[in-house]
């Protein structure tokens, strides 16, 4: 009785019972599996994207509707997608087409200049919000939160109205004129003013949530050195929340670079076109099909 019993301690130390013993006794390794699978499953899933767009960018353009992109190998279908032939003159051929790298250039030159314009606003604002007591200052970020919940197709026409210059600014409910503003159509004005109101709500969310965490003795002893409010934003606060400021900073860069809707709507010229790498890649291949059709 005593060797059968030892044999069925012996089987279940080597079962799930003796893995579950294992893992309280080491944890570690089972957090570092677990870190390793969700990193793999993460890499996969960010970089097929990708893969999958290079395949087709190398495929000839006579192959792309030839069937599958699933090799077969012993009847078996392989679950990765390979180009069917390879040619990579395609991506020269878009530069010699298309002035691909002006319209990179440029709308690298307008996400730089929204990124800056929503910085210095976005930190002003946080500062407030994050390091001073007043009232109403909850209800004020609801409010500047709530302009990120409209989509902004909500804004075109509006904005439209006003970039063009031809009517005068109303006062809200009423029939009674302000000013007339100046025409920003097809110029980067009318690309950048709604780039930075449309990304500045949750810069200003990021920059107060790291501005409030740091401590008051800081910025007190810079201000007793004789720095102002503004100098110590600028020298302490900000530097000390280098983190924030690079998030704030990638997210409006990407989400402007990337930008189409407002692009498309306010360049309504072949030439104000250019500003964007996607509005002016498709208005001058629809150039070039017309002039050849």
């Amino acid at each position: 009785m005593a060797t059968t019993t030892g044999n069925t301690d012996a089987s279940d130390e080597g079962g799930i019972s003796g893995w579950a013993k294992r893992v309280i006794a080491n944890p570690e390794g089972l957090y570092r599996s677990l870190f390793y699978a969700a990193m793999v499953f993460f890499l996969v899933t960010t970089l097929f994207p990708f893969y999958w767009l290079a395949v087709l960018a190398v495929t000839p353009e006579g192959n792309l509707l030839a069937g599958s992109f699933l090799p077969q190998l012993g009847g078996f279908t392989i679950p990765l997608p390979t180009p069917k032939g390879f040619n990579p003159e395609a991506f020269i051929t878009v530069f010699e087409q298309v002035p691909f790298h002006l319209y990179m250039l440029n709308s690298f030159a307008l996400a730089v200049t929204t990124t800056i314009i929503v910085l210095i606003v976005a930190s002003l604002a946080g500062y407030v919000f994050g390091r001073l007591r007043f009232p109403g200052r909850a209800l004020l970020m609801l409010g500047i939160l709530a302009i990120s919940y409209f989509p902004p197709a909500a804004f075109v026409i509006p904005l439209f109205k006003a970039f063009a210059g031809n009517e005068p600014l109303l006062l809200p409910f009423t029939q009674i004129p302000l000013f007339t503003p100046p025409r920003l159509l097809n110029t980067p004005g009318s690309m950048i003013l709604p780039f930075s109101a449309l990304f500045m709500p949750l810069s200003i969310f990021i920059l107060t949530t790291f501005y409030g965490q740091i401590p008051d003795g800081l910025e007190d002893a810079a201000r007793v050195e004789g720095t102002t409010r503004l100098g110590a934003l600028f020298r302490v606060i900000m530097p000390l929340s280098a983190p924030g400021v690079a998030t704030a900073s990638v997210l409006t860069f990407i989400a402007v670079y990337n930008e189409y809707f407002f692009s498309s709507i306010m360049a309504t010229s072949p030439e104000a076109a250019k500003w964007s790498p996607i509005v002016g890649g498709i208005l001058s291949y629809q150039t070039q099909y017309t002039t050849q059709y």
